[in-house]
């Protein structure tokens, strides 16, 4: 759907078309507010997008964002979505040699087999019970944690008084999340497995001072209530294209095409200028809703940008023939590769790894994980390639920040993409490149995306797949009731990089479309 020819007016103009701009619009205007939304792209979606990007081949990846925990089922419910996620039966498996032997360490597919896993690894169940405990704690803070994030901000002491556990609270918030990695675990490996959740997209160590690690942990932990990833139905832009139905079905205009260039406001009325192929225009609102990073929103505004944020990770999408086998004969690819399969992701390893990328190397043995949408969910593959036994995979590499690409993109580019294959190589008992599947031109399936490559495609400053470092989702000095406000009155931030902004959640535009209902202004 296309704005209005000339100058239009709204009670909200949004400014972006991602998933948290389309919850926002399909809850005004449900709620009865005139509602334009202005994306620069030919479609709507931001990172959360289905697409086939091999030619000739008929595969629908979740191209960017790829699992789903942190949306609440309150936003779904509310909107009325269409939208349906399946849970994974196993968690992770993770490879390592030890006394010379493949083997690796399954979590999944039931307690008993969980057990019987982390005594094989490591000779007894007691790293098994450290397990059992740490994650109770994790837990308990997800079920009081989770439920927050759509209400007004608590503030610090409010949700320390909700967590209502001390140890838990000095664990999360207080002290480094390496602390209490190896206060819990001896061996290294499930060191690493556990410390993993605090370094997706975020670049920094165990014992970081600043905490950076525990924020992304907690983000990655609370989600639903239980921290469980589920793979979203359809591909992820099954989401995005249930709520701009939703958003449309409501009254929303959807304009795609249209690039917001600046925004003027006096607190009361804004005005919002943008362009498109055939020119310019402007859209009057009471009030403007940027579903986009913080950068983006001062240069909107013309105010100063916050310090630039730095993405730092590689994101690898592919096609396989068939799974390949693996060296450790003990367990079936199928269930392997199900959950998260992690490449050199050991304790030691990702301190190696974080050193050598902190001092502007890339990693010598680069950390990486790896899933396959397709066990779970067969239908984002055509008929053809599900029955001929296709696959596809996702990698999501760590500790590659975007200033390792600066000189040359390209080329940094395809020497990390090898390093991590020949890593992902090393446990398996044939050569990825042996299964990839070709597209029409003959080309492996195979797509690669660097920090600055995501800045490119999607806007993200510096790739930064959370717009910014993750946030405490409590009230700090400036966040304002529901985390959205900036220093414009009837402008908000609802975009990934809101005060519990970050991953496919939703809640940020929940939470300005809630500010600017209470406001009552229309």
């Amino acid at each position: 759907m296309t704005a209005p020819e000339g100058t239009g007016t709204y009670d909200v103009v949004i400014v972006g078309g991602g998933h948290n701009g389309l919850v926002a619009a399909a809850y005004l205007a449900s709620a009865g507010r005139s509602v334009l939304v202005l994306e620069r792209l030919d479609h709507t979606g931001g990172a959360a997008v289905s697409t086939r990007p091999f030619a000739g081949v008929d595969a629908r990846l979740s191209r960017y964002s790829y699992l789903v925990s942190l949306l609440p089922g309150k936003i779904v419910s509310d909107l009325g979505l269409d939208f349906r996620l399946r849970t994974r039966s196993i968690s992770s498996y993770t490879p390592t040699v030890r006394d010379g032997r493949p083997t690796g360490l399954l979590v999944g597919g039931g307690e008993e087999r969980t057990r019987a896993a982390f005594a094989r690894l490591t000779g007894s169940d007691r790293e098994y019970e450290a397990w059992r405990r740490f994650y109770a704690l994790t837990g308990r803070v997800a079920e009081r944690v989770f439920p927050t994030l759509t209400e007004p901000l608590p503030t610090r002491e409010a949700l320390r008084r909700a967590v209502d556990d001390e140890t838990a609270w000095r664990t999360l918030f207080e002290e480094p999340i390496g602390v209490a990695v190896e206060d819990h675990f001896s061996d290294d490996l499930v060191r690493g497995v556990v410390l993993t959740d605090a370094l997706i997209g975020t670049f920094a160590d165990a014992h970081d001072p600043s905490l950076a690690q525990n924020r992304c942990f907690l983000y990655h932990v609370v989600g639903g209530g239980t921290g469980a990833w589920d793979v979203p139905v359809g591909g992820m832009g099954a989401l995005t294209d249930a709520l701009a139905d939703a958003a449309r079905a409501a009254g929303a205009v959807l304009a795609t095409g249209h690039e917001a260039i600046r925004v003027d406001t006096d607190g009361r009325r804004a005005e919002v200028a943008y362009r498109t192929a055939d020119g310019e225009g402007v859209a009057a609102a009471r009030h403007v809703l940027v579903n986009a990073s913080p950068q983006a929103l001062a240069a909107l505004t013309g105010d100063t940008p916050p310090h630039p944020a730095e993405g730092a990770q590689l994101k690898v999408n592919m096609l396989l023939e068939r799974l390949p086998r693996l060296r450790d004969t003990s367990v079936d690819p199928r269930e392997a590769f199900a959950g998260t399969f992690h490449i050199a992701e050991g304790y030691g390893q990702l301190a190696a790894a974080h050193a050598q990328a902190a001092a502007g190397k890339l990693p010598e043995a680069p950390p990486s994980e790896i899933y396959c949408h397709s066990l779970t969910d067969p239908g984002i593959l055509g008929p053809d390639l599900a029955a001929r036994g296709f696959h596809t995979l996702t990698l999501f590499g760590l500790h590659t920040p975007a200033r390792l690409f600066e000189q040359d993109n390209d080329a940094t580019r395809e020497q990390l993409l090898a390093a991590t294959l020949a890593q992902l190589d090393a446990h398996l008992a044939e050569p990825l490149a042996d299964c990839l599947a070709r597209d029409a031109d003959g080309r492996p399936c195979l797509e690669a995306r660097t920090p600055l490559d995501l800045e490119h495609d999607l806007g993200l400053p510096g790739g930064n797949i959370f717009h910014r470092e993750l946030s405490w989702p409590h009230a700090q000095e400036g966040t304002g009731r529901w985390g959205v406000e900036t220093r414009h009155a009837n402008v908000l931030l609802c975009g990934a990089g809101a005060v519990r902004g970050g991953g496919v959640s939703g809640v940020p535009g929940h939470n300005a479309a809630m500010a600017v209902l209470e406001a009552g202004d229309g």
